[in-house]
């Protein structure tokens, strides 16, 4: 039996959570497999990312009469390792041997579980005291149980390694055989509480390598979305308007009928910018298998209308964004009298630099894919989303279905980086199966799909200009930034970033200068526009601390120790004061810029490197620090550039300062992997387009960092946190120092200043 089958059933439930929310914030239920928790803690500010949301997480853990302890992961498991981090948590406060715990995948429900949208690097932060409370508020309920069956005070016993424990008499009873009796007591008050010291904790702030999905991931025996098999299941593919806003124009099915294994062809309509979760239209080929399924596609003649964005040109596009940032623009920030200052400054003493990032496709490795069974007025989901509430509620409204009358179930995920927080391809699957008639359909995205109908990262172009004094220091600076929206995608003919997005690396710059402006000029999107692995700020830094790094040159002058200068003096920074008032959605107050943490990464990050020691020819080290994610992260990174041009990476060393780790293994894998995403964005990816079309296809020519051409060695520098800390993110905010700080490499190594990405794997070729 389930957890989910000893809950009341909906909708008497969630009126039962919000009543129990409302009193204690913790909840329990009794039933047949023992200890049923729930604990709700309110978050500040939640999803800023996804509209202002507040998470609300409602955290179900159970212990059945076997001692089994369940915790049920809300969140969505594609890489990060939150499925072992976050129930690691739980273990711990409660004494359970991690042997004995259980993780099942929630499916989406947000009045049991709060929002459920994997993103944004919020997971551990938002939801880590959440689950020790869980933890230590089911750990007491056992100890009283304990307790009361021995005659003795509460105080006398402790939960420890799956069982209770009298030290007095020796006596100790198992999880299992207090459950059902502990399940029985009032919920203790919040304030009786006593969460663990840092010397009773097993598991938090150790290295888990015993990960729950490990074992299954290197057997190959892991369920990911394109894993799906059932009964009567069909296969399908789509081959969809190749221009944003197209749409069909005509279609011949008959030779793709022919095809063995085609069964049915079916044309699904479009839906018109903004493009939202909304599927794109075309024409899909449902077939006995995958192979068919293709092979019928490539068997339709097609015939599309371009739409507005026929005449979309990735080249020219480039030239309209320059022009933008060349001229006077509507200010996000203005500090000062930058624009004075600037117009008074003689032409020696001024320094400015534009740069340039194409379109990133998120390429995850397990391509977009979902199966659907529409069936009694019902529809179930399996897919790899990392928005199962989204996916639930797009499903329903595309179906004519009630929300209730959905069911999510979440896959693992072979790689998200935002793209699966977009349910389009589930909506899609959702439309085929009603189209069979209810029969299960399993639509699968192929790479060519998945480049050339991503929700890509913005393009951008970036233009910082200042004025310097005698010394070298800026007495003024001025950014544009021109980028084309995520909001695009919500809201048609929009042209002006969000908060959220300036507040990532540019409005917020903290450097110590008197004159500070940031000015954005307005970007038209013709393509979907998505979040990405650390979104705005991949441009922002790149062009802030590469800027950073041509003033240090012209200032003839160490670039570590300019930056520090620029920085200033440790304190502590209102982000308010940085114009910024949504700071990743988090409290300024617990969280406001720690300039002395940042200048400790840098001087960490630079130690460990070997920051000043003297290189052969043809090498160099580059520096990049940023803040993102309320995490502090500064990178160094040593390059090799051979007599042909090659670029090669002997080592990158990065330390990073999120507060407390609570699962260090998993902090350092997930920097690791930041650093080849990082190097891969920045050597070769590119998404570029011609008459409104997508050139790349597949890896032949949108190349993902190769294992030759991966950094030798990655150094991870973690600064120590207390747990008395706030959290900050990890998934994320190791992306955005990486190109700034290769470029500022290759250019110690070589003298070549690279201001437009992708840098290329040999210098030579690049124009």
């Amino acid at each position: 039996m389930t957890i989910m089958e000893n809950l009341p059933a909906s909708p008497a439930r969630r009126h039962w959570l919000k009543a129990a929310g409302a009193i204690a914030g913790l909840s329990l239920i009794a039933g047949p497999s023992g200890l049923v928790m729930a604990a709700e803690e309110k978050k500040y500010g939640g999803d800023g990312m996804a509209g202002g949301v507040i998470d609300n997480p409602l955290v179900f853990l159970s212990i059945a009469p076997t001692g089994v302890v369940t915790i049920m992961m809300h969140r969505s498991e594609m890489g990060q390792g939150i499925r072992t981090s976050l129930p690691m948590v739980v273990a711990d406060e409660l004494g359970a041997d991690w042997a004995q715990v259980a993780v099942q995948q929630a499916p989406a429900d947000e009045a049991r579980y709060g929002s459920q949208d994997t993103d944004g690097s919020r997971s551990m932060r938002h939801f880590f005291r959440a689950m020790r409370h869980v933890g230590a508020t089911a750990r007491l309920m056992l100890e009283t149980a304990a307790a009361a069956r021995w005659n003795v005070p509460v105080g006398d016993v402790k939960a420890d390694n799956h069982a209770v424990l009298h030290a007095a008499s020796g006596r100790s009873l198992s999880f299992g055989e207090l459950a059902e009796v502990a399940a029985k007591l009032p919920v203790p008050q919040r304030s009786s509480i006593v969460l663990k010291q840092p010397e009773q904790l097993r598991y938090i702030g150790k290295d888990n390598k015993r990960g729950v999905d490990l074992h299954d991931i290197v057997t190959g025996n892991t369920h990911f979305g394109i894993d799906t098999r059932l009964d009567g299941m069909h296969y399908a593919v789509i081959a969809r308007p190749p221009v944003f806003g197209g749409k069909l124009k005509s279609v011949d099915k008959t030779a793709a009928l022919k095809v063995p294994g085609v069964l049915r062809i079916v044309e699904l309509a479009g839906s018109p910018p903004p493009a939202m979760f909304n599927p794109l239209g075309g024409v899909a080929v449902i077939a006995k298998n995958t192979w068919a399924a293709i092979k019928g596609r490539e068997a339709l003649v097609l015939e599309w209308e371009a739409g507005p964005n026929g005449t979309y040109d990735s080249k020219a596009y480039r030239k309209t964004l320059e022009a933008s940032v060349r001229k006077p623009a509507k200010p996000a920030r203005d500090q000062g009298k930058t624009v004075q200052v600037l117009a008074a400054a003689p032409a020696a003493r001024k320094l400015s630099a534009e740069y340039y990032l194409p379109h990133l496709a998120h390429a995850t490795m397990e391509p977009p894919a979902a199966t659907v069974r529409v069936a009694n007025g019902k529809a179930e989901v399996w897919a790899c989303v990392q928005a199962p509430q989204a996916t639930r509620s797009n499903v329903a409204k595309a179906l004519g279905l009630g929300f209730d009358d959905v069911t999510v179930h979440v896959t693992l995920l072979g790689g998200g980086f935002g793209r699966k927080s977009k349910p389009d391809f589930a909506v899609e699957a959702a439309l085929l199966s009603k189209a069979m008639d209810g029969a299960p359909v399993k639509l699968t995205w192929t790479r060519d799909d998945d480049l050339q109908h991503d929700y890509l990262h913005t393009v951008s172009v970036e233009r910082i200009e200042a004025s310097l004094d005698a010394k070298g220091r800026p007495t003024a600076w001025l950014h544009r930034t021109a980028a084309p929206s995520i909001t695009s995608t919500f809201a048609a003919g929009s042209k002006s970033p969000a908060p959220f997005e300036l507040g990532m690396s540019a409005i917020n710059v903290p450097y110590a200068i008197d004159n500070i402006r940031v000015e954005v000029p307005e970007a038209e999107a013709h393509t979907r526009i998505g979040w990405f692995r650390s979104v705005s700020n991949i441009p922002h830094a790149f062009a802030i601390q590469s800027f950073t790094a041509e003033l240090a040159h012209a200032a003839k002058k160490d670039h570590r120790d300019y930056l520090l200068e620029l920085l200033g003096p440790a304190r502590k920074i209102d982000p308010a004061a940085l114009s910024d008032n949504w700071n990743y959605g988090e409290d300024p107050a617990k969280y406001p810029v720690d300039i002395g943490r940042m200048r400790h990464v840098i001087e960490l990050a630079t130690a460990k490197a070997g920051w000043g020691r003297k290189l052969p020819k043809g090498r160099g080290l580059g520096l990049a620090v940023s803040y993102s994610f309320v995490t502090y992260v500064a990178a160094v990174i040593e390059v090799e550039v051979n007599a042909a041009g090659e670029v090669s990476i002997p080592r990158i060393d990065i330390a990073m300062d999120c507060g407390p780790q609570i699962n260090p293994d998993r902090v350092r894998s997930q920097i690791e992997g930041a650093c080849v995403m990082g190097v891969s964005l920045a050597m070769s990816g590119e998404i570029s387009f011609k008459e409104g079309r997508v050139e790349q296809s597949n890896f032949h020519d949108y190349a993902v960092l190769r294992a030759a051409d991966a950094p030798r060695v990655i150094h991870t520098h973690l600064v120590p946190g207390t747990l008395d800390m706030e959290l900050g993110g990890v998934g994320e905010p190791a992306v955005p120092p990486i190109a700034p700080a290769l470029c500022n490499a290759i250019f110690a190594a070589t003298g070549k200043r690279i201001r437009a990405l992708p840098v290329g794997m040999q210098l030579a070729k690049k124009a």
